[in-house]
């Protein structure tokens, strides 16, 4: 039987069009797979690209394809597939000594030329009609890197419905493909009608023209309203390419590539005609000359080469190239030079490659792994990808992935939230930690970012002596500005000495990604986006993390290696919470003004978060009694819900004096922010008592009076 798959595609559904044999031993039959979609079903999502997975944010490029290809097939088959992706699609052929693929794209013939290497900034030249005429000059540029690229709109003449088809082809290319944006345009006789009247339409998209005897008004070829005698049968084509519906239309036609220049002159896009001086086809004086001259008056670089060395053949319109170099430095000089992408490994920390780890998922063939942090870990994206990588770098190794993250928290709730997110879930063997941009945001001290960041290294390497751990550090606009100052953002320098003191390695995400822009190889708004980032930027991510786990496992595990127990050295701070628990408080006896509320969710419309709702909460909404809570342990907090009506409380530790706290937020108007609130720390270990109440007093901003406390934290 004939398993016949359609998949509809609506909203963010995509699919990748890979070829890609679904596992046989599932379906004996051939498999079909029918897509139904829009642009990014038609936008081949399909063959590849791989600048990152979403270069455009929202078609995937043959990374990004893969992965939804793979989901899906899952969801199809209940198994996973390896996705195996051609580099570039269509038919492969030699081309002068260079690879050639010959596609479609919206039924028109399209080939590209590919380098051996791309050159950086990966550039390329883009011909318009006879792509094999005067190849010579093209062949030098893919020796140095350039692709060369074609698509057939032969008979449409440079027409607007031909410019569009080619702006089509150009987004793809760019998207797909990663290609610079900007191109090389070249175009050979009526190959200028085609390059410029796309360029004038897009300059931001070029980065120079190269024509060779070309057409720069119609009237004068296909026309022949000049001296020279034209062609009729083109002129008829070419009438209908534009919609004339006679000559005198055509011949009133004002938008040939010698009119409407400003746009293309201001943009500074230099031109380079390369002409033969006894053209009688493509006069000069009713085509080069003209736009030349008009060009240069309206400020544009313009250069004319006039070819007069061999023989010239075709009433002039055919001469050979006197200096192929000329053309050739011409185009290279159009592109700005571009540095060599950054390497991620300069970014990364070694101090150990987790060989434990490796160990383990070698030879016990299984592995607990678990990632804690904020929102960029929660949200998943690198996060994914990593349990990708792990699970197709140890094929038999069975793997438990624990995903810790929990949007807004830092090295202090991390630490006090470890024991319950990640340990309880067993023996961990890797752990990835991440926590910069909150203990920023959050507005941690030094002091007590570092006394989090030890305390859920010390808690981990407690927990288990040969747990690898990972720490990294994500990027944020502050920390580029600060980076671009010359100065090391503050929290990671406080992470970094607990990640030199345990001896673990780090990854800096911030430096590389701020290095990387500063570098030209992608932008923040266009490309990463913000500091939850795009497709794009969890790829960027991911492909770092990748590179060091690949250096970490390049070796392999010998018979007599054996798993061994890190040193654990003397706190860095001794009062690190390195043994921090949550305590519901609802299970705090009440105080006058207080209730436990088994199932507290708000009353208005703003949002919540995920165990902060729906959850018993001790809840205080006007002037309370003293509530009292007593424990033990040298550092104590109120894990809250502040949201818009969020109040002030008092509160003092044994008989220290009383200190107001204001759990209004900067974000609790849309939203019941979780929040902790650490209201002692360094205190003597022992027996302490917390008194807490609720005061008149609010927040000019804030709607109330209320307090609702999900849990004490506790450092015993």
């Amino acid at each position: 039987m004939r398993h016949i798959f359609l998949l509809l595609l609506s909203g963010f559904l995509y699919i990748a069009g890979y070829s890609q044999p679904i596992d046989p031993s599932s379906y004996p039959s051939p498999v079909k797979v029918a897509c139904i979609g829009n642009s990014i079903t038609f936008g081949s999502g399909i063959p590849d690209r791989p600048r990152d997975s979403y270069p455009a944010q929202i078609h995937p490029n043959a990374e990004g394809a893969g992965l939804m290809a793979q989901r899906i097939a899952k969801q199809l088959t209940g198994k996973d597939i390896t996705v195996v992706g051609a580099q570039y699609p269509g038919k492969k052929s030699e081309w002068h000594g260079f690879t050639r693929y010959d596609f479609q794209l919206d039924r028109r013939d399209c080939r590209m030329i590919v380098p051996d290497k791309a050159a950086p900034g990966k550039p390329w030249v883009w011909r318009a009609r006879f792509p094999d005429w005067h190849y010579e000059m093209d062949s030098i540029l893919v020796r140095k890197g350039f692709h060369v690229v074609y698509i057939n709109t032969d008979y449409l003449f440079g027409s607007p419905n031909c410019v569009e088809v080619w702006n089509g082809f150009y987004n793809y290319l760019t998207s797909m493909y990663g290609l610079n944006k900007k191109v090389a345009l070249e175009g050979v006789s009526r190959g200028g009608l085609y390059i410029y009247n796309y360029a004038k339409k897009y300059p931001e998209h070029v980065s120079c023209i190269y024509a060779e005897a070309p057409v720069c008004d119609f009237k004068s070829w296909p026309g022949g309203k000049g001296s020279g005698k034209g062609d009729a049968e083109s002129w008829k084509q070419l009438m209908t390419a534009y919609g004339f519906k006679n000559e005198a239309e055509a011949l009133d036609y004002r938008d040939n590539p010698i009119d409407n220049l400003g746009k293309l002159a201001a943009a500074k896009v230099p031109v380079f005609h390369s002409i033969g001086l006894n053209d009688s086809i493509v006069p000069n004086e009713e085509n080069s000359y003209i736009l030349i001259n008009r060009y240069i008056r309206l400020g544009g670089p313009a250069t004319v080469y006039a070819n007069t060395a061999g023989k010239q053949s075709l009433q002039g319109h055919h001469f050979p190239i006197d200096n192929l170099q000329t053309g050739v430095d011409f185009i290279l000089k159009s592109y700005p030079q571009v540095p060599a992408p950054l390497e991620s490994k300069n970014y990364h920390s070694y101090r150990n490659k987790l060989h434990n780890a490796q160990i383990v998922f070698e030879r016990e063939k299984k592995g607990r792994v678990a990632f804690l942090g904020g929102s960029i870990t929660q949200g998943g994206g690198w996060r994914d990808s990593i349990c990708a990588y792990l699970q197709k770098r140890f094929p038999e190794t069975k793997f438990e992935f624990i995903p810790a993250g929990i949007s807004s928290m830092g090295t202090t709730p991390g630490a006090f939230r470890f024991e319950r997110d990640v340990l309880a879930k067993g023996k961990v063997d890797l752990l990835f930690e991440e926590a910069a941009v909150n203990d920023r945001t959050n507005g941690y001290s030094t002091e007590t970012q570092i006394l989090g960041m030890e305390g859920i290294v010390r808690h981990a390497r407690e927990s288990n002596p040969a747990m690898d751990v990972v720490l990294m550090h994500f990027v944020d606009p502050d920390k580029m500005t600060e980076y671009r100052k010359g100065i090391v953002p503050t929290e990671i320098q406080n992470h970094e000495k607990v990640a030199v003191h345990y001896a673990i390695p780090s990854i800096n995400l911030a430096k590389e990604v701020t290095e990387r822009i500063d570098n030209g190889e992608f932008s923040w708004d266009k490309d990463f986006k913000n500091l939850h980032p795009s497709p794009f930027g969890q790829h960027i991510y991911f492909q770092s993390m990748k590179a060091f786990m690949d250096n970490c496992w390049s070796g392999f595990v010998a018979e007599d290696d054996k798993i061994s127990a890190y040193p654990l050295p003397g706190k860095l701070a001794e009062g690190s919470y390195n043994n921090g628990k949550l305590i519901k408080a609802v299970d705090v006896k009440p105080a006058k003004g207080w209730r436990a509320e088994q199932n507290w969710q708000p009353a208005d419309k703003t949002g919540t978060r995920p165990d902060f709702t729906n959850v018993p909460m001790l809840v205080a909404e006007a002037p309370s009694g003293i509530l009292k809570y007593d424990f033990a342990g040298n550092a104590i907090g109120i894990a809250v819900a502040a949201g818009q009506d969020a109040g002030i409380l008092e509160y003092r530790i044994d008989k220290g004096p009383w200190q107001k706290l204001d759990l209004f937020t900067a974000w609790s108007a849309q939203l019941h922010l979780p929040w902790f609130y650490t209201l002692g720390y360094n205190l003597t270990p022992g027996n302490h008592q917390l008194k807490i109440r609720l005061v008149a007093e609010k927040n000019p901003q804030s709607k109330g009076t209320a307090c609702r406390i999900r849990y004490f934290y506790v450092n015993i």
